[in-house]
């Protein structure tokens, strides 16, 4: 009997100890096997158990040893959490460079953009520019020209005046000299109607040429408003490059002294840039015009052909 109670609390204190271990172990790791006590098995054989010497279980040696095992185990799961913390901050220091990366591939891009769209701006100003030097350099020429040539006839004018001025104090002088009363009438008579016919000359040529310095100075201001009218329409006109490259609209505008567009007639042309130069027209609203009374009568029903430029 007193063999079998030490073989009891030996097997006893056995199995708390294989307990212990396996919930220890089951906290790591499901993959350890678990152990186990036939229990079946011992009663089995208990009978065919000889006396034995007990065994003597030294309970702090135990308590030692369960320590020992559970702060190893706690000291293998305190690794593994730093190893995984590890492995998240190394992640997540990774992620916030590539975002940082990300971000500054992004900033450049949207530099190189703007920069591309400030050219493009840039090339335009100029383009502009230059085409209204070049549209003032020609109006400049024009008027020094027709400016030129009103001071050719004006001298020209003034030589004959004087010549016919002299020719006619000589001939009064003749006329003068003459003792016949009839002689000097007939040459009075005559130089009378030459001088008439001469003036009535001079008046027509004199005319003649204030139409044609009337007629420069008001086709020079029609191209004026015309450029203008045109920078107009560009300006509001929306380009498409694919569909409207190299084609053309003839259009017929109709305006109010005020330059207030009142009708917009398409007469031929590409449909896509014909109802854009419409559209664009009648956004303007109101278009450059003359002051002058005849430059705007010539230009009250203008027909225009606006071709876009890209």
């Amino acid at each position: 009997m007193k063999y079998s109670t030490a073989l009891v609390i030996s097997l006893v204190l056995h199995l708390v100890l294989a307990v212990v271990l396996f919930f220890g172990d089951f906290s790591m790791s499901h993959d350890k096997p678990t152990p186990t006590i036939q229990a079946s098995a011992v009663e089995q054989n208990q009978d065919k158990i000889e006396p034995i010497k007990a065994v003597t279980v030294d309970k702090a040696k135990l308590e030692a040893r369960v320590k020992e095992i559970r702060k190893q185990k706690a000291d293998e799961q305190a690794a593994q959490d730093k190893r995984i913390r590890d492995l998240e901050r190394r992640a997540a220091d990774a992620q916030k460079k590539r975002a940082k990366e990300q971000a500054r591939i992004k900033a450049l891009e949207e530099q190189r953009k703007q920069k591309e769209q400030d050219k493009k701006r840039a090339d335009e100003a100029a383009r502009k520019a230059k085409a209204k030097a070049d549209q003032a350099e020609k109006l400049r020429q024009a008027k020094e020209q027709e400016q030129k040539r009103a001071e050719e006839a004006a001298a020209a004018a003034k030589a004959k005046r004087i010549k016919e001025e002299a020719e006619a104090k000589k001939a009064e002088e003749s006329r003068k000299q003459k003792e016949e009363e009839r002689k000097r009438k007939e040459r009075e008579a005559k130089e009378r109607a030459l001088q008439e016919q001469m003036l009535a000359e001079q008046m027509a040529q004199e005319m003649a040429q204030r139409e044609q310095a009337r007629r420069a100075q008001m086709q020079t201001e029609l191209q004026k408003y015309q450029a203008l009218i045109y920078q107009t329409i560009d300006r509001n006109f929306i380009k498409d490059r694919a569909t409207m490259e190299g084609k053309s609209c003839k259009l017929k505008i109709s305006l109010a002294t005020s330059g207030f567009v009142t009708n917009v007639q398409i007469l031929s042309g590409d449909a896509a840039v014909c109802n854009a130069a419409r559209t664009a027209v009648y956004k303007a609203g109101t278009l450059p015009v003359s002051q002058d009374p005849d430059v705007f009568n010539e230009m009250k029903n203008i027909n225009l052909i606006f071709e876009p430029k890209f």
